[in-house]
């Protein structure tokens, strides 16, 4: 064994015990600082791998990074080594994560017909598309909104293909090829 502390042994045998390897929660009475400093010197270390948490199954966090999501903390190779546990589960769990996020499929957002999102998707397949006063006119939406609808519904989510080209006296024009 390694020349642990008695926080860092603790840490990654309680983690080594599970079977998918995770760190967390850390021992009681281990917290803020104190624990950013143990964490990171075992991260250092290569005993411990800050890996994106799976909520849906319950994984606790280890910090949130902002986006949205989270981190925990998995006991690696060397740390299983450190307290002379065989890393194979590691390599398994590992294994596992890769398999298990190239498995999530998207959902493809479907098109109801007869909505302002459907007769909005009409005006842009036009030869001649769309500008935001004609979308206006029919939606009776404001500007703002069409432009959201445009970027983050239409572009992003069902990921059609819109353009945008400046058209004398009809400003910017939008289209669907």
């Amino acid at each position: 064994m390694s020349n642990l502390t008695k926080t860092q042994s603790l840490i990654l045998t309680t983690g080594a015990q599970r079977a998918d390897n995770i760190a967390m929660p850390l021992p009681e009475g281990l917290h803020g600082a104190a624990a950013k400093k143990v964490v990171t010197m075992m991260i250092d270390c290569g005993w411990l791998e800050e890996v994106d948490a799976n909520t849906r199954k319950g994984e606790p966090l280890w910090r949130e990074t902002g986006d949205g999501h989270g981190t925990t903390l998995v006991v690696t190779d060397a740390g299983l080594l450190a307290v002379g546990t065989e890393p194979v589960v590691v390599k398994t769990m590992a294994a596992v994560r890769e398999h298990a996020a190239a498995a999530v499929i998207p959902k493809t957002p479907s098109l109801r017909t007869g909505t302002k999102q459907a007769q909005i998707i009409n005006l842009l397949q036009r030869p001649e598309g769309a500008s935001i006063a004609e979308i206006v006119a029919m939606t009776g939406w404001l500007p703002h909104s069409i432009r959201g609808l445009i970027s983050g519904g239409l572009k992003k989510k069902l990921g059609l293909p819109v353009t945008s080209a400046k058209v004398e006296n009809r400003g910017t024009v939008y289209r669907i090829a």
